[in-house]
């Protein structure tokens, strides 16, 4: 590992534990108050929703679509992060023509049991591969999967990362992240204009590196524009940053993270379609991007890789003390039990990876597929405000949702081929196309026979 970057490393470690709470409440542990209870700043907001959202996973996602589909694969990924404006709707007709004060509680309200139970079942298995899914990037920055280096590296972001998350909760992790997105953006700056002026960029040939429209990259631009409607939702990250602030202070935190988050994205996802441009035959991204740009520039990348998982890291494990405590009130709402359910969440993350999990993209997929069960009630219960859709309803698009996910799972690794017989596509992004239309067509045909029947209920039954 070159000087630089272990100097460079060491320094942001230095300033995250530095800038870290000396003292937890539950508050600020939970809820991210500060001592004095007052509420995160703008400028906070904007810049921890960035960087939580920039992650280790999206910074690889965004360079390795370009990279095999040109520009249309960085843009599909770009696309993604169209959630902020989603989310922001979301949030402000929630907490503020709704009133109520976290997710769990409407879904209560208007499903029960089975509203926050099947909620909260898929806002964890999203936490848990967020984990895992960070800490593989920063294994293979310094080795090969399952190598020493590989583990003592995942082990020592995992000891860091959970180290100064349990000191503040949610308070620390919106300390740190403006330090955090401080240093992405510098980094990110840099290699982007290393790029631009370098001797490898052509502008022409990027915006024409995905003539074909049959291509998976913008396949894969048309899920992400389904996915986005009830992806925020189900991403407690950015949720829990929603009921932080007043109502001005969180929709422009919404909006002007959008913005960012997306030209950061399409910046790194650039390295990836100049790199896929110039590659030679039995090239890796990497490899070719090292031949290409030379140890500076990967220097930056893999800081960049590093700085992203820490700020996302601290993040997953605050939201997964919060899901834990706060939502399901698995134990009573103190720090101490806070931090018991980090530790569990990075342990289990670790199983995950240590299990042989290594799809970057998949876990993204398979996230937003199950997500999509979500999406009648985005539209139908939170927008249009309506209360007569029953539990089996709400059940049902769950259901269908996991099925879905499942499925493009096992169609995914190679387990199962059954889309491909019957429809006739075989790239694994058109075959998560169709599953997405089918589970929402699934899902609101649900909702639209739930409410016809509780219609027709009442009409059935006289007032007496």
């Amino acid at each position: 590992m070159p000087l630089t970057l272990a100097v460079a490393i060491g320094a942001l470690a230095i300033g995250t534990l530095l800038m870290s709470p000396r003292r937890a409440t539950v508050e600020g542990f939970f809820h991210g108050r500060s001592e004095t209870g007052a509420q995160p700043k703008l400028v906070t907001l904007i810049l921890s929703q960035v960087t939580t959202w920039i992650f280790a996973r999206s910074l690889m996602n965004a360079a390795i679509l370009g990279y095999y589909y040109g520009v249309a694969g960085t843009l599909a990924y770009a696309a993604y992060y169209l959630s902020f404006f989603t989310g922001a709707a979301i949030v402000d007709h929630l907490r503020f023509r709704h009133r109520f004060e976290s997710v769990q509680a409407f879904l209560s309200r208007r499903f029960g049991r089975t509203g926050s139970s099947c909620y909260n079942f898929v806002v964890a298995v999203r936490l848990l591969s967020e984990v895992f899914a960070n800490l593989i990037v920063i294994g293979l920055i310094f080795g090969d999967a399952g190598g020493s280096y590989y583990i003592i590296a995942v082990l020592a972001m995992a000891t860091f990362g959970l180290g100064y998350s349990l000191t503040g909760g949610l308070r620390a992790s919106l300390r740190t992240d403006v330090l955090q997105m401080a240093a992405l953006l510098i980094v990110l700056a840099v290699m982007t204009v290393q790029t631009v002026t370098g001797p490898f960029f052509d502008a022409t040939a990027i915006l024409g590196s995905s003539p074909d429209l049959a291509s998976p990259g913008w396949i894969l631009l048309l899920v992400a524009a389904l996915q986005i409607w009830s992806y925020p939702l189900h991403d407690p990250v950015m949720m829990d940053r929603g009921f932080l602030a007043d109502r001005h202070t969180t929709r422009l935190s919404f909006i002007h993270a959008g913005w960012i988050s997306i030209l950061c994205i399409l910046a790194f996802g650039m390295l990836g379609i100049v790199a896929g441009l110039n590659k030679e035959d039995g090239d890796a991204m990497v490899a070719t991007l090292t031949r290409l740009f030379g140890e500076p520039l990967m220097t930056l990348f893999n800081l960049a890789l590093i700085v992203s998982a820490i700020s996302t890291l601290d993040s997953t494990l605050s939201a997964a003390a919060k899901l834990a405590i706060s939502n399901m009130r698995l134990a009573a709402e103190n720090v101490r039990n806070g931090r018991i359910a980090m530790i569990a969440f990075m342990l289990g993350g670790l199983g995950f990876l240590f299990l042989g999990s290594k799809d970057l993209f998949g876990a993204v997929a398979i996230s937003g597929t199950a997500s999509l069960y979500l999406t009648p009630t985005i539209v139908i219960s939170i927008w249009l405000g309506r209360t007569d859709v029953p539990v089996w309803s709400y059940a049902a698009s769950f259901c269908a949702a996991m099925l879905g996910a499942a499925l493009y799972f096992l169609e995914s690794s190679g387990y199962t081929n059954i889309i491909g017989p019957w429809t006739g596509v075989e790239h694994k992004y058109a075959k998560l196309l169709v599953i997405c239309i089918v589970v929402l067509i699934l899902g609101f045909s649900a909702y639209a026979v739930g409410m016809v029947s509780n219609r027709r209920n009442v009409v059935a039954t006289p007032n007496v």
